[in-house]
């Protein structure tokens, strides 16, 4: 795995190997080719699932969950062989509770994509737009259709555990005053009927999704546009995420994204995400990496992945 072969590698970060030690621990359970089975967070229908076929083809097998948390647990009891977990949406932001437990699993991130998210309002076949009061969704798709609720004001939003699950839920109870705020898919997979369609605030609405793994992957090569994700923490003086992310500035490595978690009982304290493009097979990445690992505390890497469009 990128992560593990590159603590071994790096005398640099051997002081921090935790994570590494995580991953190669996870791996030994899967030495045996199994059929790919992808958990993800709702029921079927969700963005998530989508995500998961286009990772790994539409034939795969999913299993869905209730929680992001159920998910992991799944994946490190050998239940399923891959996850696929949503990490930022271009609307609402980073998925916060993600980047926690990818910390704490230690799991290395093997790929990635992104899911165009077209929310469609959806009913069973007898109710009609004009009888809708209230609309169930997950709290995130209510928030990406702000401007709709606005147009509507007659209209209730009420949250739910997931897009998907509440059109489920619409197709067992059959209230004959409600919708739902899902794919077009869940509305296919349950019977729905789409009253409105594409009623997310802006068309630009991107959900990025990361795949998990126990199972060996191979280091991308330098010559691709792959990504590097690492995590670290800094001493709280003046400066030192300037020297940190000099680490990789001055050997002209593109930054991407950068985002930062507090401390659990550090108040004040925080953890820092940053994903790079690079590969840990190239040189000038392992000389970025060996320098940021003197810069900084607890240092490492999540993974090293190809990004698919």
């Amino acid at each position: 795995m990128a992560a593990t072969n590159f603590f071994t590698r790096s005398p640099g970060l051997q002081a921090d190997t935790m994570l590494g030690i995580k991953q190669m621990e996870a791996t030994k359970t899967f030495k045996k080719k199994k059929a790919v089975v992808a958990g993800f967070q709702g029921e079927p229908g969700a963005f998530s699932q989508s995500a998961a076929r286009k990772l790994l083809g539409e034939s795969v097998q999913t299993q869905p969950f209730p929680s992001f948390r159920d998910v992991f647990d799944a994946l490190r009891r050998n239940r399923i062989t891959h996850a696929v977990i949503p990490i930022e949406n271009t609307l609402h932001g980073s998925v916060l509770e993600n980047y926690d437990h990818i910390l704490e699993y230690g799991f290395p991130i093997c790929g990635e994509t992104s899911i165009r998210i077209a929310h469609q309002l959806i009913a069973m076949p007898n109710v009609s737009f004009r009888d809708v009061q209230l609309v169930y969704s997950h709290p995130v798709a209510l928030s990406q259709c702000r401007v709709f609720f606005q147009n509507n004001p007659g209209i209730k939003a009420s949250t739910f555990y997931d897009t998907a699950g509440s059109v489920k839920m619409l197709s067992q109870q059959r209230p004959a005053n409600a919708a739902a705020i899902a794919s077009a898919d869940a509305a296919e997979i349950y019977s729905g009927r789409v009253l409105k369609r594409n009623i997310e605030d802006n068309r630009q609405n991107f959900t990025r999704f990361f795949l998990l793994t126990k199972q060996e992957s191979t280091v991308v090569s330098s010559a691709a546009k792959s990504k590097v994700s690492i995590t670290f923490t800094t001493a709280n003086t003046p400066g030192s995420l300037f020297r940190a992310m000099a680490c990789l500035a001055l050997r002209n490595l593109n930054i991407i994204k950068i985002e930062s978690r507090p401390l659990v009982g550090q108040p004040w304290e925080y953890r820092f995400y940053v994903d790079f493009l690079g590969s840990t097979k190239d040189t000038t990445v392992q000389n970025a990496l060996a320098n940021l690992s003197e810069m900084t505390q607890a240092c490492h890497v999540l993974g090293n992945y190809q990004p698919k469009p």
